[in-house]
């Protein structure tokens, strides 16, 4: 199975420190034309570097907003931290490709990176 990475930057803006939307598209096995949406990178507080979030519900209890994960590891949380890597290398790529390494792309297109995970 082969996953591709696929970014929408954001070029409003809002919200501030968002870079863009990722999914993952998913060729070849069982997952074969599927992609799983839901991840977003960001720009790290103090801006040394880029953090992704996953994929999550929201829902409240008692009035207390809170957050469901919808890709959790079966054991290892080693799992979740290489598909982290993967879409930060991959958006650095982006940016090294787009003139404007480690930075937000400049793009109001959309871009894929082939990634074997």
């Amino acid at each position: 199975m082969e996953c591709t990475i696929h970014f929408t930057p954001n070029d409003k803006g809002n919200p501030p420190g968002k870079l863009a939307d990722a999914e993952l598209r998913f060729t070849g096995g069982i997952l074969d034309g599927l992609r799983l949406i839901g991840f977003s990178v960001w720009e790290r507080r103090g801006g040394n570097g880029f953090n992704v979030t996953f994929p999550a519900r929201q829902y409240s209890i008692n009035g207390e907003r809170r957050s469901f994960a919808l890709l959790r590891p079966i054991g290892n949380v080693e799992a979740q931290t290489r598909v982290r890597d993967a879409i930060v290398d991959a958006w650095r790529q982006y940016g090294t490709d787009s003139g404007t390494a480690d930075a937000t792309p400049g793009s109001n297109s959309t871009t894929t990176r082939d990634v074997g995970f």
